[in-house]
């Protein structure tokens, strides 16, 4: 039993936020399994590294290049090929807790984030292609994106809408499931909600007006009255599009390597996790019910934020429109190393 065990009977999943060749061909995910992970999440970064920045896939690249394939059809070739393994790898996961979990995530392409139609087409292509039931693909929250969230629901895909920082951008990801699901839809859902990146930006503000008491406190505020939202929300629902905290790896060092695992711990709730603070976590993390304390000092905080001038949704959009800009370079670079290998 470990800390993941731990929190998994608290009520939280606790996912992997990374893929590689040999995470899937060596046994390193099923490894993961027996710790406790419940699913896998992916993003074109996290395919950046593994293609662009390693030899791993060079021999399947010279192949494809060979059959005449395109770089962007050599670029789905790989990454659909490596969701698929480790979707039937986590297969046990999601048969056995009846479709809750187990589940990997692949995101549409990036730079389609203000095209909600080909979203929508590209989101079906892609559920269809991959043909297993444990699998959902990402949308970026943007408005267009948002919009695409309720069709693909309403049409049976399964989706995890990501890149949500605000409040109010999280209230309009769960209309749009409840209203997928209100035409009609059962698809699985969770609703990425980024963290670590608020305190990044929003300590950076503090200390240009000389106030640090409210440092590393911010993202985690969000998170819990953004959980009474969520709360609200799905109180009667019987379909229900989980919460999911990304973004939970620490980057200042003068915090916890846990803090964004530890402090957000809840039901009915997902954290995916990169392996380094997953690591971490199991070595030295404490499994407790703490996403529903210190609301009244959230509030707090939330106010006195406020009233030095730092307006918190403007933060949230900045973060939205710089998390599109490093997708979308990730994505841009992958298919210019895939196209260089390809040559």
């Amino acid at each position: 039993m470990t800390a993941i065990h731990d929190a998994y009977k608290l009520g939280q999943s606790i996912w992997l936020d990374y893929i590689n060749r040999e995470l899937v061909s060596t046994g390193g995910l099923q490894e993961w399994i027996s710790l406790g992970v419940m699913g896998v999440t992916t993003n074109p970064s996290i395919f950046e590294n593994a293609i662009a920045k390693t030899a791993d896939y060079d021999a399947e690249i010279k192949s494809l290049a060979s059959s005449g394939k395109s770089t962007a059809e050599i670029y789905e070739a790989l990454t659909v090929q490596e969701v698929s393994l480790a979707a039937d790898i986590l297969r046990t996961v999601y048969d056995s807790t009846h479709g809750k979990d187990g589940y990997v995530s692949l995101e549409v392409n990036p730079l389609l984030a203000s095209d909600r139609d080909t979203t929508i087409s590209e989101a079906k292509r892609l559920f269809a292609l991959l043909n297993r039931p444990n699998v959902m693909i990402k949308i970026p929250a943007t408005p267009e994106g948002i919009s695409a969230l309720t069709e693909c629901i309403a049409s049976g895909v399964n989706v995890n809408s990501t890149l949500i920082f605000s409040r109010s951008q999280y209230i309009d990801v769960a209309k749009a499931y409840l209203e997928g699901v209100k035409r009609g839809g059962k698809a699985a859902s969770v609703a990425s909600v980024f963290v670590s990146r608020v305190d990044t930006a929003v300590d950076k503000l503090l200390a240009e007006k000389g106030n640090t008491t409210l440092c590393g406190r911010i993202a985690v505020d969000g998170i819990r009255l953004m959980y009474q939202d969520f709360r609200r929300m799905f109180k009667d629902a019987e379909c229900v599009q989980r919460p999911l905290w990304a973004s939970t790896g620490t980057k200042n060092k003068a915090y916890s390597d846990v803090k964004y695992v530890n402090e957000l711990i809840g039901p009915d709730t997902v954290n995916t996790v990169p392996p380094a603070t997953l690591e971490a976590f199991v070595n030295h993390g404490q499994a407790a019910l703490t996403l529903e304390t210190g609301l009244a000092e959230a509030e707090a905080d939330m106010k006195a934020l406020a009233g030095l001038g730092i307006e918190l949704d403007g933060v949230c959009g900045k973060l939205l429109a710089d998390g599109l800009a490093s997708f979308n370079a990730a994505f841009e670079s992958l298919m210019k190393a895939i196209e260089t290998k390809k040559a």
